[in-house]
């Protein structure tokens, strides 16, 4: 019988990940999704939370692409793929 180590995110317990680093990378994504969607709803109250956490997530993951485009790249954000079937 094998033994297999498995790590289980802490913000999306239903997620596991074979390498801790890799569970961790996705808690703070995780974690940074969240916050950003808490500003989001500050800022424009009018969204729902749905799109405010779809939101959030979208900047988390892409958070290099728009690191660049802050940092007066603004062509960065020609980098990031969006799936328009998604919407």
């Amino acid at each position: 019988m094998a033994v297999e180590v498995v790590y289980r995110s802490s913000r999306d317990p239903e997620r596991l990940f074979m390498d801790k680093a890799e569970a961790d990378r996705y808690d703070k994504m995780l974690e940074l999704a969240e916050r950003l969607s808490e500003v989001l709803h500050k800022a424009v109250p009018s969204l729902s939370e749905e799109q405010g956490e779809e939101l959030g997530i979208f900047m988390a993951k892409n958070r290099d692409v728009f690191a660049k485009a802050f940092k007066s790249q603004p062509d960065a954000l020609d980098e990031l793929e969006i799936d328009a079937a998604s919407e």
